[in-house]
């Protein structure tokens, strides 16, 4: 390691000689004079103990050494310049940040959020996934929407909607075949309430996400125990069709953070995601849905 790193400005000076083949010319982009870029470079080859350039009169070309660590360079540069860029999202005045699971987001969300876009197009959302909940308290999140919310300190929580699992499958689907789920999303506590007796062969594909398990079933790998709100838009396109008996489910909701709850941009999507919700139909508990 080295005890003492190269100046950022002695590198971007080292970079644009290389590539341009010229310290005039890299004196001419980075607005330097033609002997500061030289000081540069001097005091780069110094540090590191090596000639990066053959010098012939005004005609510079890389060394062995410049040439590799040109490639280097070049590389962390860039990588610099897209990591500063990206900051800029961290302070859109008008950004929201949503975090939600991955399965809520594609079956759920995404079909709906073009009409909230047309409604706030001032709004940036930012959807944030992940397959937890996150801590409220030590991440930057306005608003978490998922299933099975708990409260957590400084946060307001709001509940949604009350869910059902039901087995769902396309007309395409092979007869008897069933694809298994986890926790909520396998069959034996459906049976269970059903009173019914499981069956004796349980081969199958076995899916941890429940996005990617009702993805499954709407392209006809078997029957899936599948929620009845994730499933909605693909019923209505008439993809996925309930087979049999609705038994509880998740309760939806959401959480904002108490420094994010007094913002318009949150209040104007709780409204929105209220709304949207109390739009979709019951789930059908203890029936047999069709």
């Amino acid at each position: 390691m080295l005890k003492h790193w190269p100046a950022i400005n002695a590198l971007r000076g080292f970079e644009a000689a290389a590539r341009l083949g010229s310290f005039h010319r890299a004196a001419e982009e980075l607005h330097l004079t033609q002997s500061a870029i030289s000081q540069q470079i001097r005091q780069l080859e110094e540090q590191l103990q090596q000639p990066l350039f053959h010098r012939q009169g005004r005609s510079i070309s890389l060394s062995d050494a410049g040439a590799d660590l040109y490639a280097t360079v070049d590389e962390l540069l860039l990588n610099l310049a897209a990591g500063i860029h990206r900051l800029e999202q961290y302070r859109k005045p008008n950004q929201l940040i949503v975090n939600t699971s991955p399965a809520l987001a594609r079956h759920v969300l995404l079909p709906h959020l073009a009409v909230f876009r047309a409604e706030h197009s001032e709004i940036d959302v930012w959807l944030y996934t992940s397959d937890s909940v996150p801590d409220m308290a030590s991440q930057e999140i306005d608003l978490c929407l998922r299933d099975e919310l708990s409260e957590q300190a400084h946060c307001h929580y709001q509940a949604l909607f009350s869910d059902a699992l039901l087995p769902l499958r396309s007309a395409q689907a092979p007869s008897h075949t069933r694809l298994y789920g986890e926790g909520l999303y396998d069959w034996s506590r459906w049976h269970a309430l059903g009173k019914t007796q499981p069956p004796t062969d349980c081969q199958g594909f076995n899916f941890s996400d429940p996005g990617v398990l009702l993805d499954a079933a709407a392209q006809g790998l078997g029957e899936a125990l599948g929620s009845w709100l994730l499933s909605s838009t693909l019923r209505e396109q008439g993809i996925l069709h309930a087979t049999g008996l609705a038994i509880p489910g998740s309760r939806w909701g959401y959480l904002v953070h108490q420094s994010s709850q007094g913002r318009w941009q949150t209040q104007a999507f709780c409204q929105w995601l209220e709304d949207l919700f109390s739009q979709l139909p019951p789930a059908p508990l203890g029936e047999h849905a069709r």
